[in-house]
């Protein structure tokens, strides 16, 4: 029979031990968290000097060390947008069919599978492979549309993955009582698994965007020019864009101003920020109206 000490010393045992395994994953979380912080903060710091009104709406003058960078930040905001239009709807389409259609068989695992490790791919190879479809088979050149086309092949692995796990978190009682009370699976899809999964789908989705507006290597081969007098005025015209310009400013242009670097960064990380913040707002309205 085990007397009341020793029930206290376990007790206290566990406790000690909880508190062991809490302190560790706050040490983890801190490690994880400061390096991110700082260089954040370190690109503002360095930025800052460079954000004008001058900076955000002029064309780039002197080989690009004055002016501005607005065709960059059309030329990311367009191929951001195009990606969106492909990618999104074809990969929540696809989660859907994984998720609610698809019987659980070899085939689909295979599946998968594969969709896991296609969003492991480097991004240069993403852009080998527009390059080769895209700009010289299908004959759409260097060009909004063959950029926008690469990026959304590469985010669609994250978008599926992403999208099909939040739609199985969903409890199946929720099917069960929509389909009980006579409707159909797509109207249970449409009306009850979509709006519930909707905070998790924004995720995958927001993942996929923010990936794709960051990528140099695939817009490399397939959108993005070195410099361009004038805006783009079609889906198959190229584009200058921010993480290329980024890329061509730091290495290829002798004499750069630092300030100009580092305000084009901090201009793209505020983009990619910029559209994690919208998400999380969507985000948070959805979970405050999730039934579960």
């Amino acid at each position: 029979m085990i007397d009341i000490a020793t029930i206290r010393k376990r007790a206290k045992r566990r406790k000690r031990t909880q508190r062991i395994g809490f302190s560790t994953l706050a040490m983890v979380t801190l490690i994880t968290m400061v390096p991110i912080a700082m260089v954040v903060i370190y690109v503002f710091i360095q930025g800052l000097p460079a954000i004008s009104w001058e900076f955000l709406t002029e064309q780039p003058r002197e080989g690009m060390r004055a002016g501005g960078i607005l065709p960059a930040i059309v030329g990311t905001f367009w191929l951001t947008l195009g990606t969106a239009v492909i990618s999104v709807p074809l990969g929540v389409g696809a989660a859907i069919y994984l998720a609610e259609y698809a019987s659980d068989n070899r085939w689909t695992r295979i599946i998968r599978v594969a969709i896991i490790n296609l969003a492991g791919i480097p991004s240069v190879v993403y852009g080998l492979f527009g390059l080769g479809l895209f700009v010289l088979f299908l004959n759409f050149g260097t060009s909004i549309l063959a950029g926008s086309l690469t990026l959304s092949i590469m985010t669609l692995p994250v978008i599926i993955s992403t999208t099909e796990e939040a739609l199985r978190a969903v409890p199946s009682s929720f099917r069960v009582v929509s389909i009980s009370l006579g409707g159909t699976r797509w109207q249970t899809i449409r009306r009850i698994v979509l709006p519930q999964a909707l905070p998790g789908i924004i995720t995958g989705v927001i993942l996929g965007l923010e990936r794709a507006a960051g990528e140099t290597a695939p817009i490399l081969f397939t959108a993005a020019a070195f410099f361009l007098p004038r805006m783009p005025g079609s889906i198959f015209d190229a584009t200058m864009a921010l993480p290329y310009h980024l890329f061509v400013i730091s290495t290829q242009v002798p004499g750069m101003p630092v300030k100009i670097q580092y305000g084009t960064a901090l201009v793209l990380l505020v983009f990619v920020l910029g559209m994690n913040l919208i998400a999380t707002l969507i985000r948070s309205r959805s979970r405050a109206r999730r039934q579960w």
